[in-house]
Order: C-alpha cells, then sequence, then structure tokens
C-alpha cells in the first residue's frame, strides 16, 4: 500500500476529494477545477490545490482534503503533501469602450445594487454581498455611488482612510481603500464628516461616475455599485454610460418599498436604459430574536418580494432576515458575511446566486 503506482488510486484519491465543497460556491473542488497534478508514489501523495484568488477558506479547505483523502488511505505512514497556488484567473479586457472607460477594462462583471426607496438596507445589502464574494476567492470591488448618503466608511470601518491619487500614464487616478479583501471607493473619505454635499443632479452624476471611471481598479470579477436609492437622473445617466452585467434591486416585503420596486424594475428595463434586472433581494423579511433563533416574525409583511419577483420574471435572489448582529456589524464596521454564524451565510448563498446566474 506504500507504492501508489496504478491510475486507479489517483481515481480513487479524486472520487474522494468530491466530498470536500467549497462551502462559498456550494461545489466540490474537483468540480471546481481546483486539484491539479495529482501524484501517487513512493508512499506519498501530492497534489496542487489551485485557488482563483487569495481566499480566506485556503486553510479550512486544504483541511478538509487531507481529511478526504486520509479516510480512504488510513495507513499512517503514507504521506500526503497538499500545495497550496494561487493563480489568478486572467480576465480579457473589454472591448469597445467608451472614452474614459480605461479603468473598468480589466472588469470581469460591474453589477449595479439598487432600491427604489431608501431606508431598506441596500448598501447593508451591498457591502455584506462584496465581502461574501471576496470570501468565496472572487476578487472584488464596491463603488459608493450614494453620492448624497455615503455609508460605505462607517460599515467598512474606514472613515479614516485617505485614499492616496496617483499619476498614472499622464492621469490622476484614486487608489481604492482595500480591507476584507474587497477595494473599496466612497464620497464618503472626500468629505467632511456631518456634512451634507449640496449638489445638484449634474454635479451629483459627475461626482458618481468619478467614484466609478477615475479608479485604479485592476483586475476584478465583480465590481459593485452601489446607487442612490431612486429612480431619477442621477441612476439613468450613470447605468447608460457603464457596460453592466445586470442589476440587483433590494427592497423590504412591504407595498409601500414594493411600488417603488416596480418603477426601479421599469427604470432599468426602460427604453432608454436596457439593463438586465438579475433578481430581487429582500431585506428584513422577517424578524428572528437572538434569544429565540427559530422564530420568524413578519414585521414588514410576508414574501412581497417573492410575488413582486413572480410579477416581472426575474428570480428572487435571497431572503435577508432582521438579525441584532447584522445591524451591529454595520455600524460596528465588521460585514457579518465575515462570519461562519447563519445571519453571515445568508449573504453567502446570496453572492452563490449571483455567480451562477452569470456563470461565471
Amino acid at each position: 500500500m506504500n507504492n501508489f503506482k496504478y491510475v486507479m488510486d489517483i481515481k480513487i484519491i479524486e472520487d474522494a476529494l468530491r466530498s470536500v465543497i467549497h462551502p462559498a460556491k456550494e461545489k466540490s473542488v474537483i468540480e471546481l477545477g481546483m486539484v491539479e497534478d495529482i501524484k501517487t508514489e513512493d508512499g506519498k501523495i501530492r497534489f496542487k490545490l489551485v485557488f482563483p484568488s487569495p481566499d480566506a477558506l485556503s486553510a479550512q479547505l486544504k483541511k478538509s482534503c487531507e481529511q478526504a483523502v486520509r479516510a480512504v488511505y488510513p495507513d499512517p505512514s503514507i504521506k500526503i503533501n497538499i500545495m497550496e497556488l494561487v493563480r489568478e484567473r486572467k480576465i480579457e479586457k473589454r472591448v469597445n469602450l467608451q472614452l474614459g472607460q480605461e479603468q473598468i477594462e480589466n472588469v470581469a462583471h460591474i453589477i449595479a445594487v439598487a432600491s427604489g426607496k431608501g431606508g431598506v438596507g441596500k448598501s447593508t445589502v451591498a457591502v455584506n454581498l462584496a465581502v461574501a464574494l471576496a470570501k468565496a476567492g472572487y476578487r472584488v470591488g464596491l463603488a459608493d455611488a450614494d453620492v448624497y448618503g455615503p455609508s460605505v466608511p462607517i460599515m467598512t470601518s474606514t472613515e479614516d482612510a485617505h485614499p492616496e491619487v496617483a499619476d498614472i500614464d499622464d492621469k490622476e487616478l484614486i487608489i481604492p481603500i482595500v480591507k476584507y479583501g474587497v477595494k473599496w471607493m466612497s464620497i464618503g473619505y472626500f468629505s467632511p464628516p456631518g456634512q451634507p454635499l449640496i449638489w445638484r443632479g449634474p454635479m451629483a452624476s459627475n461626482a458618481l461616475k468619478q467614484m466609478v471611471l477615475q479608479v485604479r481598479w485592476g483586475e476584478l470579477d465583480f465590481l459593485l455599485i452601489d446607487l442612490p436609492p431612486g429612480t431619477g437622473d442621477i441612476h439613468i445617466s450613470t447605468v447608460q454610460d457603464l457596460p453592466l452585467s445586470g442589476a440587483v434591486v433590494v427592497s423590504t416585503p412591504q407595498d409601500v418599498a414594493l411600488a417603488d420596486v416596480e418603477k426601479g424594475i421599469n427604470m432599468f428595463r426602460s427604453k432608454n436604459v436596457e439593463k438586465p434586472v438579475l433578481g430581487l433581494i429582500e431585506n428584513m423579511a422577517w424578524f428572528t430574536p437572538e434569544e429565540l433563533p427559530e422564530n420568524r416574525y413578519y414585521i414588514f409583511g410576508k414574501e412581497g418580494c417573492k410575488r413582486m419577483a413572480e410579477k416581472f420574471g426575474v428570480p428572487l435572489l435571497g431572503q435577508i432576515p432582521i438579525v441584532q448582529s447584522i445591524r451591529e456589524g454595520g455600524d460596528n464596521g465588521e460585514p457579518v458575511a465575515l462570519s461562519n454564524r447563519p445571519d453571515g451565510q445568508a449573504f453567502r448563498d446570496l453572492a452563490g446566486k449571483i455567480v451562477e446566474i452569470l456563470n461565471y
């Protein structure tokens, strides 16, 4: 048993590794193509565990792989050597971009996170979605385009950050703040705390575009655009000028919010915009007390977004409950998606749905 020279042995190892599921992507490391160069010789089993980008779950996955192989080859004299590699996915440059859009040419997918009205937790969803995607191993950026009420600095505890401006190829570009594996950019980094931004529409639109197009993003799998609430000129001019893969619309299940969801979907589908709606996200779907984790109280109504999704023929991407830890995470600058608790899992499930829809 100490000499693994048969192809059959490699098949047994592959079959064992099919039981190792990536928690965020919900597929096995074999299905994801993460296992390479399995070799069995001289009482040793060796293979590479390849990640498309730095992955917070790499140590956990490596341990799970070792346990899976050890289960079929329990002989302690057999040495198992797993080499971790990060081989970043090369992103093809976008073609037919407009002048001034060079900084997004290496971004695979741009997704707008929108809401018909304020107060539905759009930015909370956007920040946690970005973190969940990064935790799943993707390269992620988020542009906080809510120029009137930027909240990303508080939600990520980066209020004191001051992005640098670098002269690159004779252009002044903003270098994003990096934390939790995500590149963050927000107008909040450039305005005094507590001071309102009193801008008319054209000024706000230009500032919003700067937060996207004058930032050194580099190669990204996903760039999320946290849009201001509503469906005004700012939104239309922004989404018209960006090559969006699609938009996700956030709402609570109550009727007053759903009425504005309809306006938001119609905006993206209008003849002047024509951007796909990837689906709806129902935030504050129910309240679950910390001391009664199995209980659900439908404070804002039940499954309103599900009905709206069915009406417009789009997926319901996720239902996020009202949980104290989500609010605390936003206030403390530690997004709940960082945790392995059920509240964090809700955002990881959401990230997985979006990746699946985009077939990425």
